[in-house]
């Protein structure tokens, strides 16, 4: 016992004050270099490594219990129903109000140098393009066989090359539809053709509505052109409503409203057709017709999105916004039409609470992505860009949105495990968020907010500490290597208290041949 003891303040006679700046030296750093990963780490992801890891891997290797595993299968029906809703709400949309992307996004890019769009989204879109665009049977015409290679093409020049291509052969709408998106530098020059990929898509789509019951291969190839007839036609409405013929746009919009409520076919409902005819409408301050296409869209059994929660909301801020005062409100209460617009704001908030910051002007804009995911800072983004002229037109809209949008959250559950009006907030926002959104120059929106994970703080800490330890040493190498001496012999004070109690209890000889063993 006494030899062990003697072992142990020998080492500790021999280390010098340069050992102990060499330890805290070398912890500050190690520890330095771990806070720098995994600040990195929360900024790009989310999420600390260190906690990822240890769920993912360490915990089934310590008996833990995977929440996901049959054992759990008696989950109610409420619960399995809200996470179908999560899931679906988590699904990436086309955006209904896209900008074109030569006239457009290209000319952002030659003025500012920026990448408006991100490799993720480009991809989406090509994808949507062989989704509308392309069918089994087009290798029975050789343009359409040109144009469905063209849509799978990455070089922006080779899609456009081949659109030329094809329309050597014979008048192709769909090669003016990429020539009108890609290569027209401005409005104008994509709205010419636009009307040339309708008179020729009219053509295409009169021949195989006549042939679409004579089998599936032609039943496929009208589908197609139906897609391109209400895309071209969706598109050329646009550029009416860009070049200040917003009734003519108007009437286009209300016509495609009709038909696709006529036709049966899926993906016509993926324009949403009716958020562009909002927009419209409120640039023409015909409030009773936005109301009615609201009476028709805002239903429980239709999917939800900012644009028709904000553009309520609007509508009943309208009616008492340019009155409202939060020092009268304090005094006298709201009335009926004041709490109804609140209560209006605080179910758009519920949908998307992105928003707000974007209409306020508390956090910048930027383009539009061309997809979003509702619910997320993309279709923040997406609403605000178009709808926040809208907002400003209507006189205090934005002061009772500023003075109430925050009491929102007073009436959301948290952590957000159910919500008020809506379905919980999805967690997968700020993922795909990060893929549609150009990081480089935008931060994106996250809610809610995120605290610090543990090991972030608990690093900075480390680091800190051993920093100054360090430091000490370095300065005052006497004074630390007392005070570390002191630390280890107070530290080592309970083992040597436990050693003395069993040499006490044990017989001498048994514990001499336990030392010797």
């Amino acid at each position: 016992m006494f030899g062990t003891e003697s072992s142990l303040s020998m080492f500790l006679n021999t280390l010098t004050p340069k050992f102990y700046v060499a330890l805290t030296g070398t912890s500050s750093l190690i520890s330095g270099l771990i806070l720098i990963f995994e600040w990195w780490y929360f900024r790009k992801y989310g999420t600390s490594f260190i906690e990822q890891v240890s769920v993912s891997h360490l915990r089934p290797l310590l008996g833990g219990v995977d929440n996901t595993s049959p054992s759990n299968s008696n989950t109610s029906n409420g619960d399995t129903d809200s996470s179908r809703q999560s899931v679906s709400e988590c699904k990436v949309w086309r955006n209904p109000l896209n900008l074109f992307r030569g006239a457009e996004y290209n000319r952002y890019t030659w003025v500012t140098g920026r990448e408006p769009l991100t490799y993720y989204d480009m991809n989406l879109s090509a994808q949507d393009h062989q989704t509308f665009f392309t069918c089994d049977s087009d290798h029975l015409r050789p343009a359409d066989a040109i144009m469905q290679k063209a849509w799978r093409e990455r070089n922006p020049q080779a899609r456009v090359s081949a659109a030329h291509e094809a329309l050597e052969l014979e008048d192709c709408a769909t090669a003016y539809i990429l020539l009108a998106e890609e290569e027209a530098t401005t409005i104008v020059e994509a709205e010419k053709l636009f009307k040339q990929a309708l008179k020729a898509g009219e053509g295409c789509y009169r021949r195989s509505q006549q042939l679409q019951h004579h089998g599936t291969q032609y039943e496929a190839q009208h589908r197609r052109d139906t897609n391109v007839l209400v895309y071209i036609k969706r598109r050329l409405a646009m550029c009416s409503r860009k070049l200040g013929r917003t009734r003519e746009a108007v009437k286009m919009m209300r016509d495609l409203c009709v038909f696709q409520l006529m036709k049966e076919f899926p993906l016509l409902s993926m324009f949403n057709i009716h958020e562009n005819l909002l927009e419209s409408l409120l640039e023409l301050q015909a409030y009773a017709d936005v109301q009615a296409v609201l009476a028709k869209y805002d239903d429980i059994s239709l999917p939800k999105s900012a644009t028709i929660c904000y553009t309520a909301a609007l509508l009943k801020a309208r009616g008492v916004s340019d009155k409202f005062s939060p020092e009268a409100a304090s005094r006298r209460g709201l009335s009926t039409a004041e709490m109804n617009a609140v209560e209006a704001i605080h179910r758009a908030v519920e949908f998307n609470p992105h928003v707000p910051k974007y209409l306020l002007e508390m956090k910048s804009l930027i383009l539009p992505p061309e997809h979003i995911l509702k619910r997320g800072d993309s279709e923040a983004i997406a609403y605000a860009f178009f709808h926040l002229q809208h907002w400003k037109r209507v006189e205090g809209a934005l002061n009772l949105l500023h003075c109430t949008w925050e009491g929102t959250f007073r009436m959301i559950p948290y952590p957000l495990e159910k919500g008020h009006l809506f379905y919980p907030y999805p967690i997968c926002t700020e993922t795909a968020d990060r893929e549609l959104l150009p990081t480089v120059f935008h931060e994106v929106s996250v809610y809610p907010k995120k605290e610090l994970p543990f090991f972030i703080l608990f690093t900075a800490g480390l680091c800190s500490f051993t920093a100054m330890l360090a430091l000490l040493t370095h300065q005052f190498p006497e004074l630390m290597g007392v005070f570390a001496k002191a630390f280890l012999s107070t530290l080592f004070a309970p083992l040597n208290f436990i050693m003395e109690k069993v040499e006490s209890i044990l017989p001498s000889s048994l514990w001499h041949q336990l030392t010797r063993i």
